[in-house]
């Protein structure tokens, strides 16, 4: 990999730095596979970047079935969303209730601020793309 040693000068401190540059990322073709448990039955993931187990950057897509609902939690951290295909219906609160909910249609895009509880309902089958930092944890709220 090729690497870049950078010298800086501040008083009488000199840093020296090696930085490697990271291999690109290039995508073809999604390889997708069962979602973790805490995901409704019949969705599917894929984790394009990173690792949304540990610290550090990652994006996802992760692929709901119609009917799909996703119960009130949050996150600790900022969650990022683009729908890729389908479409999501979001709500805030502590209970699930799709009436109260907005209708983000594919090529939208939204951001949940750490610990915002929020609720999902997919009326057809659907892509979201996801980036964050992780861990990403996922927490329901207790009714």
């Amino acid at each position: 990999m090729p690497c870049m040693r950078i010298r800086v000068m501040t008083g009488a401190l000199l840093l020296t730095a090696t930085l490697r540059a990271a291999a690109p990322i290039q995508i073809t073709e999604v390889v997708w596979h069962d979602a973790p448990s805490q995901l409704p039955a019949g969705a599917k993931m894929a984790v394009l970047e990173g690792d949304p187990h540990k610290e550090g950057m990652f994006t996802m897509r992760i692929k709901l079935p119609a009917g799909t609902r996703i119960m009130p939690h949050s996150h600790p951290k900022a969650e990022r969303v683009t729908v890729l295909w389908g479409e999501v219906r979001v709500g805030f609160g502590d209970r699930f209730d799709v009436r109260k909910t907005k209708l983000f249609p594919a090529g939208s895009y939204y951001v949940n601020p750490p610990d915002s509880h929020h609720y999902l309902y997919f009326p057809r089958t659907t892509v979201l793309q996801m980036t964050g930092e992780g861990p990403w944890e996922l927490h329901f709220v207790k009714e």
